[in-house]
């Protein structure tokens, strides 16, 4: 079981008061806060060990190459992948998704297709889009019903022999609905498709065991995971990294350059060119630590509780309305009040001290079949207390009777 009180005291900003008002932080979902271990980390490379890596024989240079390396290896460990070099420290998710979605142009022609879900993330249907206008390959989308869950009856005849690769997301972030991606992964293999997880939204609940999910690719990003922004990784099964093209030319990806021909080097460097976020993939591997520290189990637990008293205290608030009420959900709840623009209640919540995201949340055709124009979403923590969603609740009550 979680010590919530000694968790809080890991994170100093949760310390702060926001407009005169303990800070309420409910933005997860866009961000993680970070504990002071991660915040240490940075602080230590660039007052002890700043170098650039790779590249350097002196001591310093050794020393941050060696560090970045274990994170390296912790983030393998992590989600359990088969080999180091499988896992590509990247910018965050939308970086990996469009090296990935990039290298497929190059592999796509037409009358081959890419299936998406209804419930991508912008940055899971934009490169897409690219790689299809590309290639000539035809776009497909998994539709979604009214609860927010897919819709698989017609998932036979969406994954076929003319798919090249199945891009979905491992779990909603304007929803939180956790999709079925072990099926999507297993029906896709049975007719030769590649698949790609986003799993951006996922990471920061569950902790993803990719051979045993047995995905091709799996994306996330360092800071929803309490990690530095600027961070991310691309797991690739080593047979598909060695496919792809590189996605960016420079110094590290390279073997040999001449003027007639370069070649590439061995995975994992093929696709890190340049200097990376040194410091942030640093104290990515220190978040992970400190979340596995806490365990992933409990922090599922105590997170399903904070959904479900959410859920409960929010459903009190006459013409509130939740957006996405699917059976498997993460601590994510969207919701509206008839009448009233999800903007004008963020903005009045925000005085009181209360942190929630509000808008369409790169979530565009989600809001479109809903109808509505976006939403007020509440997104929890492990850091997060039942007497905060309390004080959520009363502000949002107090929106209500000022906007009415």
């Amino acid at each position: 079981m979680l010590d919530i009180n000694a968790v809080r005291n890991d994170f100093p900003i949760l310390n702060q008061k926001v407009n005169g008002k303990p800070l309420v932080y409910f933005d997860n979902a866009a961000t993680a806060q970070k504990p002071q271990v991660v915040i240490d980390a940075i602080e230590k490379y660039y007052s002890e060990i700043n170098a650039n890596i790779h590249r350097g024989v002196h001591t310093l240079s050794q020393l941050a190459t060696d560090a970045y390396e274990e994170a390296r290896k912790k983030v393998q460990h992590h989600i359990n992948a088969k080999e180091d070099k499988e896992i590509i420290l990247t910018a965050g998710t939308t970086f990996g998704i469009n090296l990935v979605a990039n290298g497929f142009g190059t592999l796509l022609k037409a009358g081959d297709e890419v299936l998406i879900s209804a419930m991508e993330h912008h940055s899971n249907i934009v490169p897409w889009q690219f790689a299809c206008e590309s290639s000539g390959a035809t776009l497909r989308v998994i539709s979604m019903d009214q609860n927010g869950e897919l819709v698989l009856d017609t998932i036979d005849e969406l994954i076929n022999k003319n798919t090249k690769i199945v891009a979905v997301t491992h779990v909603s972030n304007a929803l939180g609905t956790i999709n079925p991606i072990e099926l999507i992964i297993r029906k896709a293999h049975s007719v030769g498709a590649a698949v790609l997880i986003d799993g951006a939204q996922a990471t920061p609940h569950i902790k993803p065991d990719v051979q045993a999910l047995g995905c091709d690719f799996y994306v996330f990003s360092g800071h929803k995971v309490c990690g530095p922004t600027g961070t991310g990784v691309l797991y690739g099964k080593e047979e598909w990294l060695n496919k792809l093209p590189p996605y960016q030319g420079g110094g590290e990806m390279i073997k040999t350059v001449t003027f007639e021909k370069t070649t590439y080097a061995c995975l994992p460097h093929k696709f890190e060119a340049g200097t990376p976020n040194i410091a942030g993939g640093i104290a990515l591997g220190y978040a992970l630590d400190y979340m596995n520290g806490i365990g992933f189990d409990n922090i599922a637990a105590y997170e399903h509780e904070l959904l479900e008293y959410g859920t409960k205290r929010l459903l009190e608030i006459e013409g509130l309305k939740i957006i996405g009420t699917a059976k498997h959900k993460t601590a994510v709840i969207s919701f509206n009040i008839e009448g009233i623009h999800p903007y004008d209640v963020g903005v009045i919540v925000d005085k009181l001290g209360i942190a929630v995201r509000t808008g369409h949340h790169c979530t565009q055709p989600i809001m479109d079949f809903f109808g509505i124009s976006g939403t007020i979403r509440a997104s929890f923590s492990f850091y997060n207390t039942k007497e905060e969603i309390d004080i959520m609740v009363e502000a949002v009550k107090k929106a209500k009777q000022m906007l009415l």
